[in-house]
């Protein structure tokens, strides 16, 4: 089954501020914006099979079931994107560095 990814104009804005941050870091808008063309090749890839992503560890803070897919444009993953399955449409929920806190229901 095919599914609809939503990101709504939040995650967006994130997606955004994360792309600003790389570029600052590594002082080359070619790095911040393969990461970010990256990130949303992988949100995208969600459209396919979303259920291989692993249940996010914060999943029974939530009265759905949270599911991540992990992202990194080296070896290691560097970010978190939470979402969940309704019906066949797959909604992001946040997205996440690794080392920020959990997210809880008060974030969304």
């Amino acid at each position: 089954m095919k599914h609809k990814v939503f990101v709504s104009d939040d995650i967006e804005a994130e997606l955004d501020s994360a792309c600003q941050w790389y570029r600052q870091q590594a002082q080359s808008a070619d790095v911040a914006n393969q990461w970010l063309s990256g990130i949303q090749d992988a949100i995208e890839s969600l459209s396919s099979n979303p259920h291989r992503c692993s249940i996010a560890h914060e999943d029974g803070h939530f009265p759905y079931e949270l599911r991540e897919l992990l992202y990194g444009s080296g070896r290691r993953k560097t970010h978190r994107v939470l979402f969940r399955i309704v019906g066949d449409r797959v909604e992001v929920m946040a997205i996440r560095h690794v080392a920020q806190r959990d997210l809880s229901p008060d974030d969304l």
